[in-house]
């Protein structure tokens, strides 16, 4: 059965970009281009919802540090506990005798999370990061 609100249009692509992406969506195992271009078309939806600082967003916060330099683990627990509103769950996992990888859920407004992810990013010895935010908006289909 097929549902009503489909609707098919027709894309006209350079062949050697279709080829490519028909690599890319094989890669990821995408069952055919229709799937793929609609998780494009949402992507680019998302990033344009989480423009506005407003926007009820989720995100992913993934840092690496030494645990023995400076107060890190003490400025990093502060941080969770003055913010303990937008963070809804940390991972902590030692990776070796020194370096540390921490995972923060983080929930609130675009703007706010997106501040508080760059306050965390720049404490001194954090090693890397990156900071991945959705919008926790339902209506990207309707």
């Amino acid at each position: 059965m097929i549902d009503k609100n489909i609707v098919r249009f027709g894309v006209s692509i350079d062949e050697k970009l279709l080829t490519k992406f028909d690599s890319h969506i094989s890669e990821k195992g995408y069952v055919n281009r229709s799937e793929a271009i609609r998780d494009l078309i949402r992507d680019v939806l998302v990033e344009q919802r989480i423009e506005n600082p407003e926007t009820e967003s989720f995100g992913t916060l993934t840092i690496i540090y030494n645990h023995h330099h400076g107060e890190i683990s003490d400025k990093l627990n502060n941080v969770q506990h003055d913010y303990f509103k937008n963070i809804v769950s940390t991972t902590h996992i030692h990776l070796d005798s020194h370096n540390c990888l921490e995972v923060l859920i983080l929930k609130g407004k675009a703007g706010h999370l997106k501040s508080l992810a760059d306050m965390i990013l720049s404490i001194k010895n954090v090693k890397h990061g990156k900071f991945v935010i959705a919008s926790t908006e339902t209506d990207l289909d309707e």
